[in-house]
């Protein structure tokens, strides 16, 4: 069952007015009664299909609901469902006593309170990270117990001081206490939650011996979430890492690309020659859709932007990784003005609000399967227009 039509808008009457006022629960109970009448009337969730039921183009909540509270707390993942997100991601990195947690980085000195707690200050130091230079707190370094002690806070305070009102309030969730959060949240809203789940810096983490993906097979087998129709969506910008996944579980699986210049960082430390420019050539696409369903391609890639920071002329990635049976989940869509395309600012204060709305249906016009937002209530009011499957300008 895709969960869209008049029920989705119905949802997203109140979930806006939740995001602007931070009154979640009314939101959450519209969501949680149109969900479960709409999965009753359909005899399931919409997952019945996999990842092809869902509804087109689909809406993933970027670390959340971001847009409106710190990224990678429950609080942000159950937002984003009240919003009307169709999928929640979690960006996984270890403990050093190898859980995995939820952060978009190992460096944690800009999403939590750590600096504030003199008993980690001599755990601050400087370390390579893919081959750039960081300086902080790096989750490696702390036991799960030490984490928990910490709390999250907002990651860009100078755009989203509005946010900064939740720091605070949730602690930094293990990948386990999402699976569990996922299935209460799907028996209450009548549907399964689906997640987008990213592998963090894979091979780094693989040389101190603290490799992500056989624990998170591991706990994708103990929550049923490992077969090819399960609820996830597993990710990664190191293409070795998804090939990994593929031998441990059979969970739909996206290859993240990000600018053409750029290399995975396998690929270097492999000595692959290949940039992600060639990845996104036909060639690269048929190789990649031998491990791989889908692709997560920085937007740039599909409408390049010009020196002056305006959309150019589409490439043709969408059809080309179309035409090799691969899906495109392009990142990353935000409300504010210093994320956005040239043509779509509104003002110049680059924390205010431009023209989201345009942007996102620009987006979706070029034929692109879901979006990851910050911001899922904008993304699910441009999405409508779109539902059930008008027929795209790039197609």
């Amino acid at each position: 069952m895709t969960q869209g039509g008049a029920a989705r808008r119905t949802v997203l009457g109140a979930a806006v007015l939740a995001a602007g006022t931070g009154m979640t629960s009314l939101a959450a109970g519209t969501a949680s009664a149109a969900s479960a009448a709409s999965a009753s009337a359909a005899g399931g969730g919409h997952g019945d299909k996999g990842h092809r039921g869902l509804p087109y183009p689909t809406v993933i909540g970027h670390r959340g609901a971001s847009g409106y509270r710190p990224e990678h707390t429950l609080g942000s993942y159950r937002l984003a469902l009240d919003l009307g997100a169709d999928v929640v991601e979690q960006d996984l990195v270890p403990t050093r006593d190898g859980h995995l947690v939820c952060r978009h980085e190992n460096e944690i000195g800009g999403t939590t309170d750590v600096a504030d707690h003199p008993e980690f200050a001599s755990r601050r130091t400087t370390k390579s990270v893919d081959g750039v230079s960081v300086t902080g707190w790096f989750t490696e370094d702390f036991t799960l117990a030490e984490l928990k002690a910490l709390r999250a806070k907002e990651r860009i305070p100078a755009v989203r001081q509005r946010n900064t009102l939740y720091d605070g309030q949730w602690a930094v969730p293990t990948f386990e206490e999402v699976l569990r959060w996922a299935d209460r949240e799907g028996r209450r809203r009548g549907e399964r939650v689906w997640l987008h789940v990213e592998t963090k810096h894979p091979s780094y983490f693989r040389g101190l011996g603290l490799g992500l993906e056989e624990p998170l097979a591991r706990l994708l087998r103990r929550y049923g979430r490992d077969g090819r129709d399960a609820a996830v969506f597993l990710q990664s910008f190191e293409p070795s890492s998804i090939q990994r996944l593929s031998r441990l579980v059979s969970a739909p699986r996206v290859v993240l690309l990000s600018g053409a210049g750029t290399r995975p960082w396998d690929f270097e430390q492999a000595g692959d020659p290949r940039t992600v420019a060639d990845l996104v050539k036909p060639e690269g696409l048929k190789w990649i859709a031998g491990f791989a369903q889908g692709i997560g391609p920085t937007m740039d890639l599909i409408l390049p932007r010009d020196a002056a920071g305006r959309l150019g002329t589409p490439t043709t990635l969408v059809k080309d990784a179309h035409a090799r049976g691969l899906l495109l989940h392009p990142y990353t869509a935000r409300n504010e003005n210093s994320f956005l395309p040239a043509e779509y600012r509104r003002g110049t204060d680059p924390a205010a609000y431009g023209d989201a709305l345009g942007a996102f249906r620009t987006y979706f016009e070029q034929g692109i399967d879901g979006i990851f937002t910050d911001n899922p209530d904008t993304g699910l009011l441009a999405a409508e227009a779109f539902r059930p499957g008008r027929r795209p300008v790039n197609g």
